[in-house]
């Protein structure tokens, strides 16, 4: 079972001034909302996390949720044996996640990780629908804590178009 899950990071707080209800695309992908995140296998008890405490969390789950449909657009959809590829490039680091999906399967691997590592596999239904779940709890957490976040137009557009599956 796949598990998505950050840690907002004390190191790089959002400036004090932020008018979240105001922010623009950018500045909610890139310049806000600092930590680490992870995709753990659970069953496995296996992970791919991040330790480096500037990841943009909510570009993170906003990447996560366009790769998921980056790589379902085969229109023999989970028959598709020609490999679909994407990647998650960090701005900060030349570090990237790479997918790949193949007869509905998702291999996950990161490029920090040794070489001998396999391959984090989850179902493309699967990551679709724990993607926009933990892009919408996520939000919802940055709500609590930044109310006119709520009020935000472009998170709005976010959350329609990745809904809830």
């Amino acid at each position: 079972m796949l598990d998505i899950g950050y840690a907002l990071s004390h190191r790089f707080p959002d400036p004090p001034q932020t008018d979240y209800r105001r922010a623009d695309v950018r500045a909610l992908r890139h310049d806000l909302f600092s930590g680490d995140v992870y995709l753990a296998d659970t069953k496995a008890d296996r992970e791919i996390s991040t330790a480096w405490g500037w990841v943009p969390v909510l570009d993170f789950a906003w990447a996560l949720c366009d790769i998921a449909e980056r790589i379902d657009r085969d229109p023999a959809g989970s028959r598709a044996a020609r490999p679909q590829r994407a990647e998650l490039d960090f701005t900060e680091s030349s570090d990237r996640l790479l997918f790949e999906r193949r007869f509905g399967w998702v291999d996950i691997e990161a490029e920090w990780l040794p070489v001998s590592e396999p391959p984090l596999s989850f179902s493309h239904a699967e990551l679709r629908r724990e993607a926009r779940d933990f892009l919408h709890d996520l939000i919802a957490d940055l709500t609590d804590m930044h109310e006119d976040l709520a009020d935000n137009p472009a998170v709005w557009t976010l959350q329609a178009r990745f809904p809830r599956v």
